[in-house]
């Protein structure tokens, strides 16, 4: 009885390291093969950031990372409120989300301030050094990398002045508390100082100041010059139901604005931007790059866009060499 005790207390060993040693395989397989979370946050919506968003989201599925198959995509829109923006970024350090990424310059900022660690990627973001996102856009240093939505400002203004020749007072209407629309706004005055024109602006704090500012702003110029800003990109309807009686011309930092009632841009693609934001994410998933490494790359080509109806609307006449661009969007 004593042998076969011994022999039947040596196999419940055996079996218990074995078990022991299968879970701990399992587990090792469970945690190796851990389905990534990547949330999204997005300052408000408008067409230029929903198309950087898509943009990200197609790169992923593109290079083998699809929602709801190997990874998990969070999407959340702060709908232009910093106090969303806050709660969003506590409940993805909260959930311990793999990589962020932060849609807008106010997007960024709140969740940059909530971590240290996780992985962060920007796009629309104009200058991530302004912006106090990176130590510096060559070499940022921290968690968070990402793309820039700077515009050929210079250029535009370039256009503006060949679709209205006869402008003599350029208008620069801008969120004063966006950091990328007061960088722009800058470049923009000494581009439009340096051409020999007027430079006057009317600032908005929120969207509730837009009616107002434009009211103000069409009586004192002969165009309208309107940054990348996500106040305006919102509430571009309501500036051309304000510009279309004016006949004043607007010119505007990206296609989206012109589709939504401006007049014409040359600007980048959102999509296109999204794409390369999210070509960037692809690289930090499987290892190969970190974002305090990644230099902030920039958009590499830039497009014409020319609201054909508000041009009839306001009475100007395309020139023939920009024919080509005209949307019919409005």
């Amino acid at each position: 009885m004593k042998k076969h005790g011994k022999k039947l207390m040596t196999v419940l060993l055996v079996a218990a390291v074995v078990a022991l040693g299968a879970g701990c395989t399992s587990s090792a397989t469970k945690e190796e093969s851990k389905e990534a979370t990547i949330g999204i946050v997005q300052y408000v919506d408008h067409v230029a950031l929903d198309a950087a968003r898509e943009g990200f989201v197609t790169a992923l599925a593109d290079n083998g990372y699809k929602d709801g198959d190997n990874i998990t995509i969070d999407v959340q829109n702060a709908q232009g409120d910093q106090s969303n923006l806050s709660t969003i970024s506590d409940r993805f350090v909260s959930n311990k989300v793999d990589m962020v990424l932060a849609i807008a310059t106010p997007a960024a900022q709140a969740i940059a301030g909530k971590t240290t660690e996780i992985p962060i990627l920007g796009t629309a973001i104009t200058d991530y050094e302004a912006a106090r996102l990176v130590t510096s856009n060559e070499a940022p240093g921290g968690n968070v990398s990402g793309t820039t939505d700077m515009n050929p400002i210079k250029e535009q203004i370039d256009l503006l002045v060949k679709l209205v020749p006869t402008a003599k007072t350029v208008g620069v209407l801008y969120t004063s508390s966006e950091d990328n629309s007061v960088i722009q706004a800058k470049i923009a005055k000494e581009a439009i100082e340096k051409l020999g024109l007027k430079y006057v602006e009317v600032t908005v704090t929120n969207s509730n100041d837009v009616q107002q500012a434009t009211q103000s702003i069409v009586s004192q110029c002969d165009a309208i010059y309107i940054p990348t800003d996500n106040v305006f990109a919102s509430a571009m309807p309501q500036v051309q139901s304000i510009t279309a009686q004016s006949k004043t011309p607007v010119i505007c930092g990206e296609s989206g604005m012109v589709e939504s009632g401006g007049l014409a841009t040359l600007g980048i693609s959102y999509s296109d931007l999204g794409y390369q934001t999210g070509l960037m994410a692809v690289k930090i998933l499987k290892g190969e790059a970190e974002p305090a490494t990644m230099p902030i790359e920039s958009a590499s080509k830039f497009e014409y866009a020319i609201n054909g109806a508000v041009a009839q609307e306001i009475g100007l006449t395309i020139p023939a060499d920009l024919q080509q661009y005209v949307i019919t969007a409005k």
